[in-house]
């Protein structure tokens, strides 16, 4: 990633987080490569993993355990007072795009493209003529999965405007028809994507059952401005609150086990699509690992809702901050602008979990990390999209107040964030995640 202007924002580092935000982003082109960054950060900071499969004999101190895409990683004390509550971040890994088909490459008038389908909502036209990668995971067959990522291999490419003099007035896409990339000129003895990704992970090709694949951009995350203080990149949508919500964790498990309740960052897969999945945010992961972690530490049942009554969850996920081109597309009264501080989303059809007493105590974190914070409410004639709060909040019965970062172009191939709001996010999760107020 380019290196931020160290002249801007100096006091507070605010550039050097959002360098190493970048970093964190271009290594995790998939929820799959997410997770396993972040478990590196997390084993790094003397966390260790637990398996699902077997039975958690101590559940205390520094824990994570990973399902496919989603991560659920905790610090908690040797015993938790009854009605202490559980403090949880939320976020997610996912992010618009396309994902490879099962039968993924196919030849056409001369060429070697790749069949792609598309994944939750991205703005298509965005990622016309960038050089592309495919990331994801290759499955052998015994069930065991790879990483892999190429280099630029794929591209979908625009049509000439001398081809279509209408193109000039906007661009509109069939999302099958105009969406398959290019890969190479369909030409003998070529290697297939996936017996390619095989080989360079070190897998038999003719071992390869399965795979989940995305296309990803190629272009690193970089530091754009005049003061160098806006970060341009991929996936920011959520990847800006997943690296919150970790460095978050791991600061606050510095203050040690002195803080009376279990510190939770759950960060689910397929939020894009409707969260609806095993490792989803309305499946059963987060409520399983959080009654698993109960019964270890010694809670009975009654002593178990007990404390979830007394838990309190803040979804973290991206919003929009004033576009200075379409400000009508925004409630004409309230403008969350970039720098100014991480947003409180509110809706009053309950599309986002926050309320008045949640929104108070976001305000008093926020006041307690020297963070300054804004609200975040759609124009009425415009629906809102949703977030894994209002589903956290019906699984398990608990608080939940909606945050995120101001973007502007979110759910394009490259969306854009200010520096401040990003590490400002992460200081108020940690203050969240110490229990000091």
């Amino acid at each position: 990633m380019e290196s931020m202007n160290s002249s801007a924002h100096a006091a507070g580092h605010a550039t050097d987080y959002a360098a190493d935000l970048g970093r964190y982003i271009f290594a995790s082109p998939s929820s799959y490569h997410a997770v396993s960054e972040a478990a590196r950060m997390l084993i790094a900071a003397g966390f260790t993993q637990l398996s699902e499969r077997e039975a958690w004999r101590d559940v205390s101190g520094k824990r994570f355990v990973i399902r496919d895409g989603a991560l659920i990683a905790w610090q908690a004390p040797p015993g938790i007072p009854v009605g202490a509550g559980f403090r949880i971040v939320g976020a997610h890994t996912d992010s618009p795009g396309f994902k490879v088909k099962q039968d993924p490459t196919f030849g056409h008038l001369g060429w070697r493209q790749l069949a792609v389908e598309v994944y939750g909502g991205p703005l298509v036209h965005s990622w016309l003529d960038r050089d592309l990668r495919v990331a994801g995971r290759l499955v052998d067959r015994g069930g065991r999965a790879l990483l892999v990522e190429s280099g630029p291999v794929a591209r979908i490419p625009s049509l000439a405007i001398h081809l279509d003099r209408d193109m000039a007035a906007g661009v509109t896409l069939d999302r099958q028809r105009h969406t398959q990339p290019v890969l190479d000129l369909d030409s003998e003895g070529g290697a297939e994507l996936v017996q390619a990704l095989a080989q360079d992970a070190g897998m038999a090709p003719d071992d390869v059952a399965g795979f989940d694949l995305y296309l990803a951009d190629t272009q690193a995350p970089a530091a754009i401005g005049l003061g160098g203080d806006l970060l341009a990149a991929g996936r920011l949508d959520n990847l800006s609150s997943t690296f919150a919500a970790l460095r978050a964790l791991i600061r606050a498990s510095d203050h040690g086990d002195g803080t009376g309740f279990m510190s939770i960052v759950a960060l689910f897969d397929h939020e894009e699509v409707g969260s609806a999945s095993s490792s989803g945010a309305a499946g059963p992961v987060l409520e399983d690992t959080v009654r698993r972690i109960a019964v270890g530490l010694g809670l009975g049942e009654d002593e178990y809702r007990a404390a979830l009554a007394a838990s309190i969850c803040v979804s973290a996920d991206a919003g929009h901050g004033i576009h200075p081109n379409y400000p009508e597309r925004h409630d004409p009264t309230q403008w969350p602008h970039l720098g100014a501080g991480p947003m409180l989303k509110v809706n009053a059809n309950q599309r986002y979990a926050s309320d008045g007493i949640g929104a108070a105590l976001w305000r008093g974190w926020c006041d307690a990390a020297n963070v300054t914070t804004q609200a975040f409410v759609s124009n009425n004639a415009i629906p809102c999209g949703s977030t894994i709060g209002p589903i956290t909040a019906t699984r398990l019965g608990i608080r939940t107040i909606d945050v995120g970062v101001p973007l502007l172009s979110m759910h394009s191939i490259r969306e854009l964030a200010h520096a401040d709001d990003l590490q400002g996010l992460a200081l108020v999760l940690q203050e969240f995640l110490t229990g000091a107020s």
